[in-house]
């Protein structure tokens, strides 16, 4: 660590021998060179001026090292911990009529960068070199006075105003630092993250507000409840195209153009959904679909160029608040959407939840980039722990289908996400349904009932996020921390499912409901963190063949629970459920890994 000295003249008048002798004392820096060619510290000596009755002056200290000169030369003021702002010429070259302390220089965070000396003498334990001549000194307070002093030198630039601090006196204060703005301290990973969050929100706004204007919409066009099931569906036939093609693209050109390629393109399609419908049916069908291409990519290309930018210690937080932005856009878009439907007709949903696309664009194209060697506002220090050591590596530039598919861990994925889906799905499609007719809730409050398990899934998806970072910072192995927290997504909604099936009273299956949800959310720490874990290269094709198999859950899983009903009861919905997370349970703990098995 380099150090610096800033010195200014202070004068005494030490009684000796019964006689007052008054010195002038100037204080001076000069440079010493240590071992290290690296290592300079600056190093005060003490020059006697001379006395009053015209004594010549003596050096009576002399400092170890290379002395530069007796005023400050250039290299000293530009060496790195010591870059200092531009003052004007004269600045040094006054007349200070008060006396002026030293300070060091230095980096030490505890002191803020700067260390007082308590005298001289002590300039050693303050990092700087000892002269090695020390006249002795013996004066009380009350034979020093403040006199004056000129302190001349060649011309210095680039002084920083907190160079020299002046102890009262009437001489002008530094100026003011300005120090960088809260935004421009701001982690840029985590610039990625808010903005990941943000993409996630619009992208379950724009999904779930058809499941309102639905209603007025069919009112309008003489749609039957089979034409609405068939405009419901066809968003799942774009989606299930783009899962794999997604997460390849993502690998191959980077997750910045693809998820903003997905953004821009839901967006338009959710625009142009009043102007296909009023056209007919098959327009609205097409519309629907490519807006489903445009979300399908949006999971596969969030988890890539997440892989890149957060580290280990911080992933399963980063994912948490991610997907809860997701949760969080499923209750926006259900709060929103009745408020806009009663002001301004159905239309004003899909304009208005689609323009807020262009907003979210044009940031993402300021500020993101695919990976941190790609942003020059990275600083080194955050590339640094970014990496932790490990080195960027080129973008895929094929997929090895038959490595990634040999792994037993790939197919627990696959088959978990599968699992973790169908009960997923079925709770929050049938959940209304659920409440009208089992509970006896009209459908106002079945609305309102419907978010609570959005915000449960938001608030635990970031605690449990929170534990499993936790879990990795004390030590605990990753694959033990996968296994920890998708347990809990598997077995607490079987719990609270099983309970559902026993309660009487409207209030405790609404929270028996809230708790599975909750409990389901810690699934963000687990399986959901995994791709990243075993192929931070193949992250993006990971989700895409995991997310793949979870969507067709969702598909078959909500046409069985309806087969279901027709033969049998609510508890054998649950019960299928059920079953569905206890094999989840055995197939993740006995195949999954928290290790890295595909470079």
């Amino acid at each position: 660590m380099a150090t610096g000295a800033v010195l200014s003249s202070s004068s005494s008048s030490p009684a000796a021998a019964g006689k007052q002798q008054q010195h002038d004392t100037m204080m001076m820096i000069s440079y010493s060179s240590t071992s290290s060619p690296r290592t300079r510290w600056p190093v005060c000596s003490q020059l006697v001026a001379g006395d009053r009755n015209g004594g010549t002056g003596r050096h009576v200290a002399r400092s170890t090292g290379n002395q530069l000169s007796a005023h400050i030369q250039q290299p000293l003021l530009n060496s790195p911990p010591m870059r200092l702002c531009n003052n004007n010429a004269g600045l040094l070259k006054r007349r200070l009529l008060s006396r002026v302390d030293c300070f060091l220089l230095s980096s030490d965070p505890v002191t803020n960068g700067w260390q007082k000396p308590r005298n001289l003498a002590g300039l050693d334990s303050a990092g700087v070199l000892q002269p090695e001549y020390r006249a002795p000194v013996r004066k009380q307070r009350r034979d020093c006075r403040a006199e004056q002093y000129e302190m001349t030198g060649a011309p210095m630039g680039d002084v920083p105003a907190e160079a020299a601090v002046l102890v009262g006196g009437d001489a002008a204060s530094p100026e003011a630092v300005s120090s960088p703005a809260w935004w421009q301290q701001f982690p840029k990973r985590m610039t990625i993250v808010v903005l990941c969050f943000f993409s996630f929100l619009l992208c379950n706004m724009d999904r779930v507000n058809m499941s309102i204007a639905i209603l007025p919409m069919s009112a309008e066009f003489g749609w039957s409840p089979a034409t609405v099931g068939l405009i419901q569906s066809s968003f799942f036939w774009g989606y299930l195209l783009t899962q794999i093609l997604g997460g390849i693209w993502a690998d191959r050109f980077g997750g910045k153009v693809v998820l903003g390629f997905g953004v821009v393109w839901w967006s338009i399609a959710t625009i142009l959904t009043p102007f296909a419908a009023k056209l007919g049916l098959p327009f609205l069908l097409v519309v629907r679909a490519f807006m489903g291409i445009g979300e399908g990519v949006a999971m596969p290309a969030m988890n890539n160029i997440l892989s890149k930018w957060i580290p280990v210690s911080e992933r399963s937080r980063s994912l948490a608040l991610v997907y809860s932005g997701m949760y969080l856009g499923s209750v926006t878009g259900l709060a929103f959407s009745p408020f806009l439907i009663s002001k301004f007709g159905w239309p004003s949903v899909f304009y208005g939840f689609g323009s807020l696309g262009s907003i979210w664009f044009t940031l993402w194209q300021l500020k993101a980039r695919s990976s941190p060697s790609e942003d020059p506002e990275v600083t080194e220090d955050e590339k640094r722990h970014i990496l932790g050591g490990s080195t960027i590596k080129e973008p895929v530039s094929s997929i090895p289908w038959k490595l990634i598919l040999s792994k037993p861990a790939v197919w627990a994925l696959i088959v978990s996400h599968f699992c973790h889906n169908w009960g997923t799905f079925i709770l929050l499609t049938w959940m209304p349904t659920y409440y009208n007719q089992v509970l006896k809730f009209n459908l106002t409050e079945s609305g309102l009932l419907c978010v609570l398990p959005w915000l449960t899934m938001a608030v635990f998806a970031n605690i449990g996020g929170w534990i499993a970072d936790t879990l990795v910072a004390k030590g605990v192995s990753i694959t033990n921390v996968r296994k920890i927290m998708q347990s809990i997504g598997f077995l607490g909604p079987a719990l609270f499912l099983t309970l559902l099936s026993k309660v009487r009273t409207p209030a405790m299956a609404v929270l028996c409901m809230a708790c599975s949800q909750g409990s389901d959310a810690f699934s963000q720490s687990g399986l959901y963190s995994n791709h990243q874990d075993i192929g931070p290269r193949y992250a993006g094709v990971l989700l895409g063949l995991s997310n793949t198999a979870g969507v067709l859950a969702g598909v078959f899983g909500t046409a069985a629970t309806g087969y279901i009903l027709q033969k049998g009861s609510w508890d054998s919905v649950f019960q299928v459920a059920v079953l569905l997370y206890i094999v989840g349970t055995v197939v993740w703990n006995v195949f999954s890994t928290g290790e890295r098995i595909l470079e």
